[in-house]
């Protein structure tokens, strides 16, 4: 016989209201990890002004994922009292992919399996960003399915998304690639 109580029947709780959880604000990580600066063409902000930003939001670690280039990411780097990692959004020549966590920039242009072979030669993460987006550079669905085993991250919610249903398909894609 074991000292810890039994458990109860998943129904047991149906008919309380859901609530959500305390949660101990001062352990509470705020992270984004995909964001631009002014070096990439979709963005205008500075450095300075991303860093001053994320402080008022209370951004505790950030990907700074600049298209095509690790400079902001960089720049972001050396002046956040916040963790930053270094990532870059790499336009391959069948949509985006992130890699998250990079020494060296990844050239644009190359097939995504390759770019994503150049991002765990560096021991890197590979992130699939608004993969189902049809108006911003997504993989696709058919591109998901192949690379989605080769992903450590498969981007659900992007609120740059323009059909709201693009990121529903995509998070029901990830959940069936697990």
């Amino acid at each position: 016989m074991s000292d810890e109580p039994p458990l109860r029947p998943p129904q047991a709780d149906q008919d309380r209201p859901l609530r959500p959880p305390q949660v101990d604000q001062d352990r509470l990580l705020r992270i984004d990890l995909h964001t631009h600066t002014h070096y990439s063409p979709d963005a205008i902000t500075s450095p300075r002004r991303f860093v001053e930003a994320c402080q008022r939001k209370g951004i505790t670690c950030v990907a700074v994922t600049d298209h095509d280039t690790m400079r902001g990411a960089l720049a972001v780097q050396e002046m956040a009292p916040f963790r930053v990692i270094v990532g870059e959004e790499i336009c391959s020549r069948e949509g985006e992919i992130i890699g998250l966590f990079l020494r060296e920039e990844v050239p644009p242009g190359l097939s995504a399996r390759e770019t994503i072979e150049r991002i765990r030669d560096q021991s890197a993460l590979v992130s699939l960003p608004h993969p189902l987006d049809r108006f911003r550079g997504g993989i696709g669905t058919e591109g998901l399915a192949g690379l989605a085993p080769l992903a450590d991250i498969i981007e659900v919610m992007n609120a740059r998304t323009t059909v709201g249903r693009d990121n529903d398909k995509a998070t029901r894609l990830a959940e069936e690639h697990g």
